[in-house]
């Protein structure tokens, strides 16, 4: 493994400034929401997706893949400990593959964790010891309330609750948002974690899945929770969520959600959201996934300095794919837009 051509030192104060736009990073820091496995294990050259987290080396591992391409924090997530069922995979019947109750009598005994256990704190743990310093964690929990939901409801199961049983709607938005609650509470005390974070794909390339007033309803006031539990500890929230978020923003910027993640350049580029929301949450990220795949390197320079000039002037902004680090990506392509962006602001 060789590590991107000019790589700064590895200082998450820098990447502060740009979450909370307070004071013009000496570097332009880097952000990614998530890497595949499979792009780690070609990064790395060892079969990460082979590894559990269980694995000592898989923790040593990830922490390298992300230092190695120059990152200041190393972002991270855990999931709930609520179990779903494995799905079979049928894509016709993915949404409601890993459904898990349908009524609220089912709901109730469902095998919840304790609130105070919500999930598996030792990872956060383990991945911390690999941090050199000046590094710090962006952590949070894999997957979002929406998500969490409309997991174990179904999209189906959901839309059909929403409008029959909208008692069991409560109760399980209710009980999922007291766990994600009990895990940023506690995480948002751990020394090595810098930032928290939450994924939640709230739309799609029209609009958000459910309607804003139900959004304001069941998810929006576990994002506040989350938040200010972050904030009381001094630190920032960053929200990572695809689709058209347009009716929303102004409820994430009233939340207190520091900084904004995913942006597709068919909804709105993330220069343009810069410019709308900009002096109110910071943007991260934003490069075409499809782009930096398919572009030959003079064509992805080229992107990559349009983004750096139009995203970077004030210096509140991180570079980033709009989505994550996929399988398919190629990773020399991936290097090729840090490589660019790190030669336009690097004296």
């Amino acid at each position: 493994m060789t590590n991107s051509p000019l790589q700064q030192h590895a200082d998450f104060a820098q990447f502060l400034k740009v979450l909370t736009r307070t004071g013009v990073p000496t570097h332009l820091p880097c952000y990614e929401h998530v890497a595949s496995p499979g792009f780690i294990a070609r990064r790395m050259g060892v079969p990460f997706q082979q590894m559990t987290m269980d694995d000592e080396i898989y923790w040593e591992t990830y922490v390298g893949f992300w230092l190695g391409m120059g990152f200041d924090c190393v972002p991270i997530e855990i999931p709930l400990n609520c179990p779903l069922p494995s799905g079979h995979g049928a894509t016709s019947e993915e949404s409601e593959a890993k459904v898990v109750f349908r009524t609220l009598a089912e709901a109730e005994a469902y095998p919840w964790p304790d609130d105070a256990h919500p999930l598996d704190f030792r990872h956060y743990e383990t991945a911390a010891r690999y941090l050199p310093a000046g590094v710090k964690l962006v952590a949070g929990v894999c997957a979002g309330p929406y998500e969490w939901a409309s997991m174990m409801l179904g999209t189906v199961g959901l839309s059909y609750a929403l409008a029959d049983e909208p008692e069991l709607v409560e109760y399980v938005f209710a009980r999922i948002g007291r766990l994600h609650t009990s895990a940023v509470r506690q995480l948002a005390t751990m020394d090595a974690i810098g930032a928290l974070r939450q994924g939640d794909d709230l739309g799609f390339k029209s609009s958000t899945f459910l309607p804003p007033a139900l959004l304001r309803q069941f998810v929006f006031p576990t994002y506040r929770a989350m938040v200010d539990l972050a904030h009381a500890q001094g630190k920032p929230f960053i929200l990572h969520s695809c689709g058209n978020l347009a009716e929303v923003y102004d409820d994430l910027v009233d939340i207190g959600i520091d900084a904004k993640h995913s942006f597709e350049d068919i909804i709105l580029p993330v220069e343009e959201f810069k410019r709308q929301y900009g002096t109110r949450m910071t943007p991260l990220g934003g490069l075409d996934v499809d782009t930096i795949c398919r572009s030959d390197e003079a064509s992805l320079r080229a992107y990559t300095r349009h983004k750096v000039e139009q995203c970077f002037a004030d210096g509140y902004w991180a570079i980033g794919t709009g989505n994550s680090l996929t399988d398919y990506m190629p990773v020399e392509n991936y290097l090729i837009v840090l490589d660019e962006a790190r030669r336009m602001t690097t004296g």
